[in-house]
């Protein structure tokens, strides 16, 4: 790629993560964003179509980079609480800016990516798994489910983060899979 085309897209990354670190996507205008990249209207549209086409590419980014830097993301099944110690350590690094991508209306972007992702990756590993309820539902629940209580329960200043991530992996420790399959009506309402 061209070092002008380079350099305009990083000021145009950079001046929409600035605007959106401020206010939500929808307070954001095209004109706005181009005055503070220091291009016109016309160079951004060469660029995306849209802010949602540019917040989707970086979004996009940037859980790639996440994914990739976690050492396992296969094993969610396997061993549920080290992909999730990995997991929660790979996002650590990227606070700041998921906080800034992923605010508002696109926090629940967030999880459905993540979790689309992961699965993808675990279905070529495991490709019988695929139409698997049991399996289909565990991934869904240790991933959604890990999410939302970590953004409920890790607290605005992130002081009790280590504190919740610690224990969401050993919550999801218990539940690996039935290693009989599911249990039967009589069994599970003895519990």
């Amino acid at each position: 790629m061209d070092l002008r085309v380079q350099r305009t897209r990083k000021n145009i990354r950079d001046a929409f993560i600035e605007l959106r670190s401020r206010k939500p996507i929808e307070k954001i205008t095209v004109k706005e964003l181009a005055e503070a990249a220091f291009i016109n209207k016309a160079t951004f549209y060469q660029h995306y179509e849209d802010l949602y086409d540019l917040s989707e590419s970086m979004e996009n980014e940037l859980i790639d980079n996440i994914i990739s830097s976690i050492p396992h993301p296969d094993t969610l099944l396997d061993d549920p609480e080290q992909a999730t110690l990995e997991i929660f350590g790979a996002f650590s690094g990227q606070t700041r800016l998921l906080d800034i991508l992923f605010s508002g209306s696109r926090r629940s972007v967030l999880i459905g990516k993540l979790e689309s992702r992961i699965r993808n990756l675990m279905l070529r590993k495991y490709p019988d798994y695929e139409g698997d309820l049991e399996k289909e539902i565990l991934i869904t629940f240790l991933i959604q489910g890990s999410f939302h209580a970590y953004l409920k329960h890790s607290g605005s200043g992130r002081q009790n983060s280590p504190q919740t991530v610690r224990l969401i992996a050993a919550l999801v420790k218990r539940l690996q899979p039935f290693p009989d399959g599911l249990p039967d009506e009589n069994t599970a309402h003895k519990s």
